[in-house]
């Protein structure tokens, strides 16, 4: 295991994989150690760390890549298996989870918690002439339409949730059918970002999306709108929303993801005041982490199966 330090910092066990072999964890892996550190195993179980066509050369005795997420962005799938090296990853174990930190963010957004509790905690209220006040409104979202750009399990969640809301729903997706989401509007992207009041962004990373948002659609949402991404930060043109926070042409937006992770200091969506930057932890649940573990060890044992 390369990078093991994120997915498990201590507060689960690693029992499930290996009782099923011998495993040695390494925390982080710097990329030019990938191949010394892997050198000889025959299953390396990745996170983040990257495994690309270089490694895969100098790594004989490797049959399988196991990686410990959904997202595979990081391993060059294609040429493992052209190698013969089955590549898994891991579906689903985290969508419960990911889709309570777009809410979270929302609720953030639309409430602005954080920011009324400082200023209680700094007495304001204490010596306030009034028994309540708000510093920024507040947003209901009751009947407002929730915009869902990807409908994995993820998005079929995060529509859920909204639902509970009371929420319309209104989605963008390649392989939905209306005829299976009778009470859910499906429409194209352009539509999707024109009439939502809330957009989530749930789609997987491709070569044909990537930077899809950018000053064209962005410029088509509402000026009371927010944008969501716990998905892939690539999927945004970040200097675009950038700009288009700062001219205020949606209310504000809430991330868990950017393009490069961590951020530089300089990236341009840090330190806006209408835009949440989590650190790309809307997985990270103790549940949705031991979960990811145990299918991990499923997909090692179902190799190990075939002999």
């Amino acid at each position: 295991m390369l990078d093991a330090y994120v997915a498990n910092p201590g507060d689960t066990t690693w029992d499930p994989i290996s009782s099923l072999g011998d495993l040695t964890l390494f925390d982080r892996t710097p990329i030019n150690q990938v191949v010394e550190r892997a050198r000889g195993a025959d299953i390396v179980i990745v996170n983040k760390a990257k495994v690309r066509e270089e490694h895969i050369n100098e790594l004989p005795d490797l049959k399988l890549i196991c990686v410990l997420a959904t997202g595979m962005d990081n391993v060059d799938y294609e040429y493992a298996r052209s190698k013969g090296i089955e590549v898994k990853n891991a579906v689903g174990y985290g969508s419960t989870a990911v889709a309570q930190q777009a809410f979270a963010l929302l609720l953030e957004l639309t409430n602005n918690v954080a920011l009324h509790n400082t200023s209680v905690q700094n007495l304001e209220w204490t010596h306030n002439d009034d028994w309540c006040y708000w510093k920024k409104g507040i947003t209901e979202l009751h009947n407002k339409t929730l915009g869902i750009y990807g409908l994995g399990s993820i998005g079929k969640a995060v529509a859920k949730i909204g639902e509970a809301f009371g929420m319309q729903i209104a989605v963008t997706s390649n392989h939905a059918k209306q005829s299976d989401y009778p009470n859910w509007k499906l429409v194209d992207l352009e539509e999707l970002f024109t009439i939502s009041d809330v957009i989530s962004l749930h789609a997987p990373l491709t070569s044909a999306n990537e930077k899809i948002v950018n000053t064209q659609l962005l410029h088509k949402m509402k000026k009371t709108a927010f944008l969501i991404n716990t998905g892939r930060g690539g999927l945004i043109n970040e200097s675009d929303l950038r700009q288009a926070l700062q001219e205020k042409q949606l209310a504000g937006a809430g991330l868990d993801v950017l393009s490069i992770e961590p951020p530089a200091k300089d990236h341009p969506l840090l330190g806006l005041e209408n835009c949440l930057i989590t650190p790309h932890h809307a997985w990270a649940a103790r549940e949705s982490r031991v979960r990811l573990i145990g299918m991990v060890a499923e997909n090692i044992r179902e190799f190990l199966a075939k002999g």
